[in-house]
């Protein structure tokens, strides 16, 4: 598995400290982007949270998720959260070092008071001694909040006192991106009260689960098991993975589940979902791949829209308007850019490969963010997509009227096939799948040669004068 080290460096370590009749948590950040650049230590807000104990749950869940390994628990992870400001709300994001589970703790508006919020995204120091400290929160302690440097430390402190070097892999860095776009395809498919909520999760096993996936049905305001995926089930993967919310659990009103629907006939294959648990003026969000064994990095939803130029493209222009919006509006950019909503979608999910792009379940909406990180190495080292183009240039792929033929490495054909729009394949990959993890490097080789075709006939064309 590939990876690197990624150096993060604070002006200090992050601290709750008491102040006079109410304590202060300051949250220091690294070098992150902002709307003017770059900057050492960004700063997006300093005000208080409306509700102390609840914010401190979930900051701490966020960071359970960056420490866990829920596939082979034994190897511990270090990565730093990473903190959007969008404007209206503060977002916490993590992902566990297995690349299963992605969280997100959404401050609201209403869960913030007496500031304004910054726009950009950093990584935020959350040690041990500040998550003991943040365990300790009462219910009535006030609680003011600082994300970034404070005035003082930016004009007296010379440099970071605080460095951490941690290994980046790269399968981390793709589950940012297809968590994202999997989420995108998710509906809202049950909603439980509070009561309900709590007697569910507790009742969900703690140890590590293997076996055939876990499957709910909501009735009634609840979710009853069923050991097989009928129309209306909601696919359990790994519910031990869910113990995060635990944090947060009697602080809930409601927790909602989002997924992909089940169609009759389809089978019992594991899908991915997010479980959702609403908070006064928050909302913490888990989303679980479909094994505890199976990152989100060889999902594959990614690889169609790296695979053409033309998503490239508009991607570029799409960039240029993005504003660090906490909601980004498809139809809006489709306006503003002159293109297809399609085409549209195409670039969000390019620009998510790259980290400047997350998606929240709960408002069916993509949000603007950029990740502290080389998340290009996302393209560059994807294995599939790498093999892709390297039959491409070998001149390995032969089209015909109804997809086309791929010569492999090792001498061996498999024919692509084109039904609805939909590209299979021969080879062993989609006999396993069956494009449940994206197309197979064949038919990705298939789609940019053809892609390729038509540009080339496009080009004819407008150089003979036809338009």
């Amino acid at each position: 598995m590939t990876r690197s080290l990624q150096a993060v460096a604070y002006r200090r370590p992050s601290v709750l400290e008491s102040a006079a009749g109410s304590q202060r948590l300051g949250l220091e950040t690294s070098r992150g982007a902002t709307p003017s650049g770059a900057e050492d230590h960004p700063r997006f807000f300093t005000g208080f949270l409306t509700s102390p104990q609840v914010a401190s749950a979930g900051l701490l869940a966020v960071a359970d998720v960056a420490a866990a390994r829920y596939f082979q628990p034994q190897l511990r992870a270090s990565l730093d959260p990473v903190v959007t400001g969008n404007g209206d709300r503060l977002r916490f994001e993590s992902f566990s070092g297995c690349g299963g589970v992605y969280a997100r703790l959404d401050v609201l508006a209403p869960g913030l008071d007496g500031g304004e919020v910054g726009h950009g995204t950093t990584n935020v120091d959350v040690n041990n001694p500040l998550r003991e400290a943040l365990s300790r929160i009462g219910a009535d302690d006030p609680l003011h909040l600082r994300v970034g440097p404070e005035e003082l430390a930016v004009t007296t402190l010379d440099g970071p006192v605080v460095e951490k070097k941690v290994p980046l892999p790269d399968r981390w860095l793709r589950g940012f991106a297809e968590a994202q776009v999997i989420a995108a395809g998710f509906d809202l498919r049950a909603e439980l009260p509070a009561a309900e909520a709590v007697r569910f999760l507790r009742a969900l096993p703690r140890g590590a689960g293997r076996g055939a996936p876990r499957w709910v049905v909501p009735v009634g305001g609840t979710l009853r098991p069923t050991t097989r995926a009928v129309p209306g089930a909601l696919c359990l993967p790994g519910p031990e993975r869910l113990v995060a919310l635990q944090r947060v659990l009697r602080h809930a009103t409601a927790l909602r589940v989002y997924g992909p629907a089940v169609a009759p006939g389809s089978g019992s294959a594991a899908t991915a979902g997010a479980w959702e648990a609403v908070l006064p003026g928050m909302r913490l969000t888990l989303t679980l791949s479909p094994d505890a064994s199976r990152g989100f990095s060889g999902e594959g939803g990614v690889l169609d829209a790296l695979a053409t130029d033309e998503a490239a493209e508009d991607a570029e222009l799409i960039s240029v308007l993005l504003a660090w919006e906490p909601r980004v509006d498809v139809a809006d950019l489709a306006a503003a850019a002159g293109l297809t909503t399609d085409r549209v979608r195409a670039a969000l999910v390019r620009l998510g490969t790259s980290g400047r792009l997350g998606y929240d379940t709960a408002e069916a909406a993509y949000f603007h963010r950029e990740l502290p990180y080389d998340a290009e190495r996302v393209e560059r080292h994807n294995p599939r997509l790498r093999s892709a183009r390297a039959l491409v240039a070998a001149g390995a792929v032969a089209l015909d009227g109804t997809g086309g033929t791929v010569t492999a490495e090792d001498g061996h054909v498999h024919r692509v096939r084109d039904e609805a729009g939909v590209l299979s394949c021969s080879c062993l990959w989609w006999a396993k799948y069956r494009g449940g993890r994206g197309p197979c490097k064949h038919a990705l080789a298939v789609r940019m040669t053809r892609r390729g075709a038509a540009v080339g006939r496009e080009t004819v064309r407008v150089d003979g004068g036809v338009r």
